[in-house]
């Protein structure tokens, strides 16, 4: 099991970038949690170093301080993942995961900045010690990709294109259940046959793809982007970290 170091407040504070009175601002907000106190001694972890660089992460991506401490304040009080970032019933299943696990999932890729990119995505959250990722399937599915070779911030970059089109995929299943029915849970109920849909039509068109790519020789080398990729006409790719 790796040793979690422990650091005192300077040290803390240097480690993260910060000034040490940018620290105990955090830690006011309850940004972070509060440290393990020996004496008159107040000793930190990597625990709150990795929160501070997310922390860091997110003021970079335009979150204010003012939301990151109402996510921080839920997910610290045990909420579940789906209720902060205002998820309905869902059938995925949640994952927890310590920090070492995660970052053994993704090969030393799990950087400020891609830990970020999933928060803000809304892959990933915590409580207490752990990490509370929100879908096993989408975990599994962006650790095989990065196994395979593919960065994780490119994974996370066409999650994020992935969520565009499905959420417009969404939006036009249920526009067209609730124009024909008046019962109250018929999107619900009738969510597996669009799921159907999306998985058939994904399964052709990637036999579109690999047809076309037998057509024209072996397809775009390894490290090329195929021409046309960022296009309208949807992702190339998909995965969720």
């Amino acid at each position: 099991m790796t040793e979690i170091r422990e650091y005192r407040r300077e040290e803390l504070a240097r480690l993260a970038g910060i000034t040490v009175r940018t620290l105990r601002f955090y830690r006011e907000r309850k940004l972070i949690p509060p440290p393990r106190r020996e004496g008159r001694i107040a000793w930190y972890d990597d625990h709150h170093l990795a929160r501070l660089r997310t922390i860091a992460a997110l003021l970079e991506r335009g979150h204010t301080l003012t939301g990151i401490a109402e996510l921080a304040e839920a997910l610290d009080h045990g909420r579940d993942v789906a209720d902060v970032l205002g998820v309905t019933p869902t059938e995925e299943e949640p994952v927890r995961l310590t920090p070492e696990e995660l970052a053994a999932r993704f090969e030393g890729q799990v950087t400020p900045d891609n830990l970020a990119a999933a928060l803000d995505l809304g892959y990933l959250g915590t409580d207490g010690d752990e990490i509370v990722h929100i879908s096993r399937r989408l975990l599994d599915v962006s650790s095989a990709l990065v196994r395979e070779g593919i960065p994780l911030a490119e994974v996370l970059a066409a999650g994020r294109r992935v969520r565009e089109h499905v959420d417009a995929l969404a939006d036009m299943f249920a526009d067209l259940v609730l124009r024909h029915t008046e019962e109250e849970d018929a999107v619900q109920r009738l969510r597996p046959l669009a799921r159907s849909v999306v998985e058939a039509e994904l399964s052709l068109a990637l036999d579109r793809r690999l047809r076309r790519d037998g057509e024209h020789g072996e397809g775009p080398q390894r490290g090329q982007r195929p021409e046309g990729s960022g296009g309208p006409e949807g992702p190339s790719g998909s995965g969720a970290f």
